[in-house]
């Protein structure tokens, strides 16, 4: 599996955790990292600093573990999918995008649960001083956006809800770092982008929200397995384990929002009052779903947009990549997200 090597990015790591891209930077090998549990069985897990370890730590999820969980902390989703691929790793978490651009690559690996939140993060940013009032005001404007991030597909959704395509805006494809350069300098007219960018921009940037991806893209993150680790019987009673135990660290973030949003600042560098707005308009919201069809249809449609605009190689089925034995009893994935209500 390849993507587009990019340089490495100059944001503090803070910013690095959302970045659901298809290019991804140099050095993105999986370190060693912590193991925790005991037992005959290791789950071997890829993570993103402040993601899933953190969480199911700060949760009290990782007590008492009848197997064994070795992490490996990667940079972002994509490099996390080559483990999986190469039977480095049994399984990691991921955004909406980086299954798409793996299973293009006809990749080795299954989605096995998801988790489905706010589209608020999901944003484009003005200037609070912009004339630009609405989504339609873009034509002929710049617009900054990371190549092949989830961001790329809202930024393509959202002009086309407004009767736009990417012919009527001047596209500028820029990794997060020299976004948020161009953006604050006011070199481009509007930034497409996810939390917690979103978060920090209108905390420190002197941005405004023009308009956010609720009703153009899908909410939805992934836990993504090796196809070998599913055929091993031992392994799938641990990652049926683990997958419930991620349901209750998930459940946890949303009733201790303020010690989380403490946590994960701690964990990656995020001021505490961004880490918090991102957790109470993104992160917490989020509720672990049913990989189903309407979830299927959904990444389905994000895999077409990209082959039209040949940042994939391929047309294929995202139905092949996935493993919906993990399902059980879970709500629909297009059950709403959980929200703090308004002022939060």
């Amino acid at each position: 599996m390849r993507w587009r090597i990019v340089p490495a990015l100059s944001l503090p790591l803070a910013l690095l955790l959302s970045a659901c891209v298809s290019s991804h930077a140099q050095n993105n090998s999986g370190s060693s990292g912590n193991t925790d549990g005991k037992g005959d069985v290791t789950l071997n897990v890829g993570d993103q600093k402040g993601n899933d370890e953190a969480v199911l730590r700060a949760a009290g999820q990782l007590e008492n573990l009848p197997y064994k969980i070795k992490w490996s902390t990667f940079t972002s989703g994509p490099p996390i999918l080559e483990a999986v691929s190469a039977k480095a790793v049994d399984i990691g978490g991921v955004g909406n995008t980086p299954p798409v651009f793996a299973a293009a690559a006809k990749s080795h690996i299954k989605v096995v649960a998801a988790k489905h939140g706010t589209s608020d993060g999901e944003t484009i940013l003005v200037k609070k001083g912009s004339s630009l009032k609405k989504t339609a005001d873009l034509k002929g404007k710049s617009v900054a956006v990371a190549q092949g991030s989830s961001a790329h597909y809202q930024l393509v959704a959202s002009l086309a809800k407004a009767g736009l395509s990417l012919k009527d805006v001047k596209v500028n494809l820029l990794q997060p770092a020299d976004a948020l350069a161009a953006f604050t300098r006011g070199k481009v007219d509007a930034w497409a982008v996810w939390d917690p960018y979103t978060s920090q921009a209108l905390r420190q940037s002197d941005a405004r929200v023009l308009t956010t991806g609720r009703g153009v893209v899908n909410g939805l993150n992934f836990q993504v397995a090796n196809p070998s680790s599913l055929e091993d019987k031992k392994k799938v009673k641990a990652i049926k384990d683990y997958l419930g135990r991620l349901r209750r660290a998930q459940d946890w973030v949303y009733k201790h929002p303020e010690e989380w949003a403490k946590v994960w600042g701690k964990e990656t560098g995020l001021p505490y009052q961004v880490a918090l707005d991102s957790v109470k308009r993104t992160n917490g919201t989020r509720v672990y779903v049913a990989v189903d069809k309407p979830a299927i249809a959904s990444e389905q449609q994000i895999a077409d947009t990209f082959a039209k605009l040949k940042l994939t190689p391929r047309r294929f089925s995202f139905a092949d990549y996935v493993d919906t034995r993990f399902n059980g009893d879970l709500p629909p994935s297009t059950s709403a997200p959980r929200t703090y209500g308004k002022g939060s």
